[in-house]
This record gives C-alpha cells, sequence and structure tokens, in this order.
C-alpha cells in the first residue's frame, strides 16, 4: 500500500501506519463507532447488515464533518488518494465486502471486489467480541438461573418475589402517576409529560430516559372534551367527599391487596406445609395406611350399628302396631 500518511510502529520503522493489521482495525473501531460515517441497514443473503457507498466513506476520511472528533492516536489522511488506499486495505482483509443493490433493502455480493468510490459496500468487521461472548454466556447463566427456580433456597425466592411485587407496585404507581399529571394539566390547557418517551420501543434504554418532560400546549378542539373530563373528576372527587364510609372501605380493600399480594397469599389458596411438600412424593406412610383402616373398620362397626338399631326398632314398631289392631278388633 501507498500512502504518505503514516506512523512508524516501534523506532526506525518505515512501514506505513496503516500497514499494520491491529492498527488497521483500531481506524474501523472508529469507522464503526458512533462517531462514524452514517450507515444504512439492508438484508444481504437474509442477515442484517449495514452498508454505505464508498464515495461517503472516502469524504468522512479524508474531511471528516465539524463535530467529529478523530482519534488521537490514529493519523489523519492528507489526501483523498491516501484514504481510497486505506479502504483498498479494508476490503482486501474483507473488513469490507462489495455489494450490489436489489431493491430497497436488498443487497447481493457483487462479483467484483476491488474497492471503487461508486460502489456499494457491506460492513463485515464487527470488532472484538469479547464484550458479546461474556453477555451471551451471562444470559445463558441467567436462563438456567432462572429455570432452576423451584430449587432455589427459601429465603432467596422470597427475595425474589418482593423484589417483583415491588417493581410491578412501582410501574403501576409510576404509570398512574403520569396519567394524573397528564390529566390535571392537560385539563387547563397544556400537555404535560413525565418521561415521555419511557414506553417507546424504538429507543434504547438510556434513549428513553430523555428528555426528562415534555411541556406543550393543546390542540385546537379540545375544549369540549376537557370540559368533560374535568366534571367527571370533581364528581368523583365529591362522590369520595360525601361518602366517605364507601370510599375508606376502598381504601381499606386496597391496603388488603397490598398485603395479600406481598405475603403470597392472592395467587395461590395453598397452605404453607402444602408448599414446603410440593417436591415430596405424594405417598402415604405407613401409619397413615394403618390409621385409614382402623377409620374404615370402625365406620363399618359403627354402620352395622346402626342397622342392628333400625331393625330393633322396626320390629318393635311392628308389634305394637299388630296389639293395636288386636284391640280395634275386639272392641
Amino acid at each position: 500500500m501507498t500512502t504518505d500518511t503514516t506512523k512508524e510502529k516501534g523506532e526506525g520503522s518505515g512501514v506505513p501506519f496503516y500497514d499494520d493489521l491491529e492498527n488497521l482495525k483500531k481506524l474501523c473501531d472508529f469507522l464503526r463507532s458512533k462517531n462514524g460515517p452514517p450507515v444504512r441497514e439492508a438484508l444481504l443473503m437474509e442477515k442484517r447488515v449495514h452498508y454505505l457507498k464508498g464515495e461517503k466513506l472516502v469524504n468522512f476520511m479524508f474531511e471528516p464533518k465539524k463535530g467529529v472528533k478523530w482519534p488521537k492516536k490514529l493519523p489523519k489522511f492528507e489526501s483523498r488518494q491516501d484514504a481510497i488506499a486505506v479502504c483498498k486495505e479494508l476490503c482486501k482483509h474483507q473488513f469490507l465486502l462489495r455489494s450490489e443493490k436489489r431493491g430497497k433493502g436488498d443487497l447481493g455480493v457483487s462479483r467484483v471486489r476491488e474497492f471503487d468510490e461508486a460502489g456499494y459496500f457491506t460492513w463485515l468487521y464487527e470488532g472484538d467480541k469479547t464484550v458479546s461472548h461474556v453477555m451471551t454466556t451471562l444470559l445463558i447463566v441467567g436462563f438456567l438461573f432462572c429455570v432452576c427456580f423451584p430449587i432455589w433456597p427459601a429465603f432467596l425466592r422470597l427475595f425474589v418475589w418482593y423484589m417483583s411485587v415491588t417493581f410491578l407496585l412501582f410501574t403501576f404507581g409510576l404509570i398512574t402517576l403520569r396519567g394524573f399529571a397528564f390529566l390535571f394539566i392537560w385539563m387547563i390547557g397544556f400537555e404535560f409529560w413525565f418521561l415521555p418517551n419511557l414506553f417507546d420501543e424504538s429507543l434504547g434504554f438510556v434513549d428513553s430516559f430523555s428528555p426528562v418532560y415534555s411541556f406543550e400546549s393543546t390542540k385546537p378542539g379540545q375544549l369540549p372534551y376537557r370540559i368533560g373530563v374535568a366534571v367527571a373528576f370533581f364528581s368523583f372527587c365529591w362522590w369520595a367527599i360525601t361518602q366517605p364510609s364507601e370510599f375508606d372501605g376502598f381504601v381499606a380493600a386496597q391496603g388488603d391487596f397490598l398485603k395479600d399480594l406481598y405475603a403470597g397469599t392472592l395467587l395461590s389458596d395453598m397452605s404453607q406445609s402444602d408448599k414446603e411438600n410440593i417436591d415430596k412424593p405424594k405417598v402415604q406412610s405407613l401409619e397413615d395406611l394403618l390409621k385409614s383402616l382402623e377409620d374404615d373398620m370402625e365406620n363399618e362397626n359403627f354402620r352395622k350399628e346402626v342397622d342392628e338399631e333400625e331393625k330393633l326398632e322396626s320390629l318393635l314398631d311392628n308389634l305394637v302396631g299388630t296389639e293395636e289392631n288386636v284391640e280395634e278388633e275386639e272392641e
């Protein structure tokens, strides 16, 4: 590779900086970062990839946009030819793959492999995969750990239950507070949202918490709806004030619900002994079998005694009945 953009490796070395594969990887790490050139998504052989045009890559490497901080450890390119030469090295080491556009969002592999500013190139370089492997390992371990929940210690299962219930109540409380805050301010004539992007699935975890709030005027034509909601809300407040017993009962029911939820008795009708012995085989012991046998024999004896008493009573009733009939005939 012939390029004037050089940085010697070691003392007295005249090898260009980007001839070193490790230095080339550092350049790719920068180009693939958020500060790198913009890329587009497409499908290449049924795999989602990122691609860009060769001209845009050369322009970025030769004249980065304002606000882009070029790494101090990487030498800048003094001419477009130097940038093109490094791009050819990227294709040579298969960090970039030349592609052809088949349609919107669809790419195909090009037969021409050399770099050209007019062509489209797909990024094959994925950087250091150590973090990815660690995250995958943690995901597998976490999945196995969750699957083994029935054999967890009792204190750990109780801790997870409390944490889950607390997180659920916190999420429900946050949603409720956001809704009430929006409702109150919307009735005045403004739209206020706390964490407006909290439930936006298209954003990342950090971006979901930005901005903290949004405050805008309501759109025209919403006055009748705002008046109707205000009347309904103040009617509910009047009911809560004039009917304290019913409202207090509602609050007490909510408190009992939370207590049952934390106690774990809301979703289960099993006794504590049944929960502790849930993994034990359901086989009766010898003592239980003997006891049940004795109970059956006692029940049978009791039934026999009852049957005999019923027979004696029926015989006595018959004798009394015959004596009464004889007396009636004599009269």
